[in-house]
């Protein structure tokens, strides 16, 4: 009696997972696990994000050692391969490669900016910090600002970063500013509504960065100006050397969400 070939390979014994083709998938996915916590970590208290930034480190390592591994296995497991794990050494291949993205991307635009971490829209007369003082002394970065150099630095790199005009009068800023704050996440600390002897009405807020929970803090200042009023904003960061550029994004959205609304 002859076999039904169709019956056969129905019952045929399944195909061996490739072990290449596994351990390069259980790499991507615990490097891409630990590439997580590196940030979070910190964030929850856990760590320094020193430690954080090692485990990042590392995580990035073995992202690459599971590219090689991937890039072996789907080799191994190719169409018409007697090993199953083709699949399994896509998706660790597309997980790696998207685990060092992230690192490279930071290093990237760390090499694109300047080492500055005090951005500023008046490198003259920047807004100064008041209610934020008592918890700014016992960050690392300074309160005061950096002067000349910093000021060169940031007018090459972000040439746009300048004072708002509007046509509202300050009150009437203040409160849109406000609105624009919490809208962003910000956690606003204090709001001066009247003029002050630091010039201007003014709020000053912190902002928390979603990764690693950095804090960074803002000071908004509103000063009349002919018939309406000018808008001038400086975020500085408590912790490290340079920014990456957020504090001049963290400027621009704000700035550009204002303009907006008071348009």
């Amino acid at each position: 009696m002859k076999k039904d070939p169709l019956n056969s390979q129905q019952h045929s014994p399944q195909q061996p997972l490739d072990w290449v083709a596994l351990l390069g998938i259980t790499i991507a996915f615990l490097s891409a696990l630990a590439a997580v916590s590196s940030g979070f970590g910190h964030r929850l208290g856990a760590w320094h994000f020193t430690t954080g930034f090692l485990i990042l480190r590392w995580a990035s390592f073995g992202a690459l050692a599971a590219i090689v591994l991937s890039l072996w296995g789907a080799f191994r497991t190719r169409p018409q391969r007697k090993r199953r794990g083709f699949w399994h050494a896509l998706l660790g291949l597309a997980l790696s490669l998207a685990l060092v993205s992230i690192p490279l991307y930071w290093l990237l635009m760390a090499r694109s900016v300047p080492p500055i971490h005090d951005i500023t829209t008046d490198t003259d007369n920047p807004p100064a910090f008041s209610a934020l003082l008592p918890v700014r002394a016992e960050a690392p970065n300074p309160s005061y600002y950096g002067g000349p150099s910093i000021a060169a630095q940031q007018q090459k790199a972000y040439p746009d970063i300048k004072p708002l005009y509007l046509s509202l009068n300050p009150k009437t800023i203040l409160d849109e500013a406000l609105a624009i704050a919490r809208g962003l996440g910000w956690k606003v600390i204090a709001v001066e509504s009247r003029e002050t002897a630091k010039g201007g009405i003014r709020l000053e807020a912190t902002d928390t960065t979603l990764w690693f929970g950095f804090s960074d803090d803002v000071v908004v200042r509103i000063t009349p100006f002919d018939d309406g009023s000018r808008v001038d904003v400086r975020s500085v960061s408590r912790v490290g050397r340079s920014d990456v550029g957020t504090n001049a994004r963290r400027i621009r959205a704000f700035l550009a969400a204002l303009k907006e609304r008071a348009a």
